[in-house]
């Protein structure tokens, strides 16, 4: 798996994300003449009622709002917590869940990420465990669900059978943060096919003429990476985001949701007075719930953690 993801995506030796999930060897223009015209079919294939991520970020944009995407590793502590979880974060007004996938070489994941997912695999959590927590915690939700997963899982089921089963489970929207934008084609059309956003991810050192590319493909919202590294709760947001945002909105009218090292409610401030459409939380989320005496409490750390980033927003 290993030399797989070395040969196609963003690590370098030293396992820093360095251009996230878009390899220098193509920041050649020649290689930018990808399809992005990927259309979803006129008849959907919703079996809940939630709306998706760009349906969400539609309603947020029309009430003056930002809208708020924690993110938590399923699994951890263990399942029935991560069901749980997920009832607060939705209870608490987040707008759109990122459920992560735990994966055993998480290279794009810091160390909060990578201990939840070592933590969950060796509980015994798989992907099948995790379709169907979310099949019957769907449906009680009123947020839609992004699922984040590496690529290699999805190429172990095949890409239409994967997409397939997380769309019968009720996931709407879908973040694989090691796949290059040059082998998304086949990702998009059967995630369109599924009614399944594919999140495209950008970094402060994607080059302009790529960051233009990734934006027309990405469906749902454009996902900016706030520094370069891997995920991570940091002290500050780079003052860069600012001028990455009117960069990425002069390119799109897509909404742009802003990771990676947002972890208080100062920052998820700044970052929507810099005019980002949405902020991800997500190591900050985590490390609660894996680092609580227990279950209920992190629950409830989570809950107090969650309102105060929401009223950050407000």
């Amino acid at each position: 798996m290993a030399s797989f993801l070395k040969a196609t995506h963003f690590i370098h030796s030293n396992n820093k994300l360095e251009n996230h999930a878009f390899p220098h060897s193509y920041n050649n223009t020649q290689r930018l003449k990808i399809s992005t015209s990927v259309k979803p079919p006129m008849a959907a294939l919703s079996t809940t009622p939630t709306v998706g991520l760009s349906e969400t970020f539609t309603r947020l944009k029309q009430q003056g709002k930002v809208a708020l995407i924690p993110y938590i590793t399923a699994g951890d502590p263990d399942m029935s917590t991560t069901a749980e979880a997920l009832k607060v974060l939705d209870r608490c007004g987040s707008d759109i869940i990122e459920l992560g996938v735990p994966y055993s070489d998480p290279l794009a994941d810091g160390p909060v990420i990578q201990a939840a997912a070592t933590r969950s695999l060796s509980r015994g959590t798989n992907f099948a465990k995790v379709l169907s927590m979310l099949k019957d915690v769907v449906p009680q939700l009123s947020c839609p669900i992004a699922l984040f997963t590496y690529y290699n899982p999805i190429l172990k089921r095949g890409t239409e059978r994967f997409m397939a089963t997380v769309r019968d489970a009720g996931v709407h929207g879908l973040v694989v943060p090691d796949v290059p934008l040059e082998e998304t084609e086949i990702l998009r059309k059967e995630a369109a096919r599924h009614n399944i956003e594919l999140v495209l991810l950008t970094t402060p050192t994607t080059p302009t003429i790529r960051m233009k590319a990734i934006t027309e493909a990405s469906e749902g919202f454009v996902y900016l990476v706030s520094s370069i590294g891997v995920t991570g709760a940091r002290e500050s947001v780079s003052s860069k985001v600012q001028s990455l945002l009117i960069d990425i909105k002069e390119a799109t009218s897509k909404p742009v949701a802003v990771g990676f090292g947002i972890s208080k409610p100062e920052h998820v401030k700044q970052v929507a007075r810099w005019g980002a459409d949405g902020v991800i939380v997500g190591s900050a989320m985590v490390r609660i719930l894996g680092e609580a005496k227990s279950p209920e409490e992190g629950l409830k750390e989570l809950e107090v953690f969650v309102t105060s980033l929401k009223s950050a927003l407000s």
